[in-house]
């Protein structure tokens, strides 16, 4: 594992220290790594919804109601 060297603010580090006082976590190692993690989950996330917006503004506009397109999804997903 690389060993880092990272500064925080003072509020940053109250907020580490209480977590690992709380038994939160077992140190402030393991709680940035959580954080770094998490973050690289919602990343991941994010791109797959811009994805599928991008391919939606790409394949045009519809005429059809909220009602049809609701019904279109359900049944997408039951095949």
């Amino acid at each position: 594992m690389a060993r880092q060297s990272i500064s925080f603010t003072q509020p940053n580090d109250e907020w580490l220290k209480a977590q690992v006082n709380n038994q939160e976590y077992s140190s402030k190692s393991e709680l940035v790594n959580d954080l770094i993690r998490q973050a690289r989950n919602q990343q991941v996330q994010i791109d797959w919804i811009k994805a599928k917006l991008e391919k939606a503004e790409n394949s045009g506009f519809t005429n059809d109601s909220k009602e049809q397109i609701l019904a279109q999804s359900k049944s997408a997903l039951n095949e």
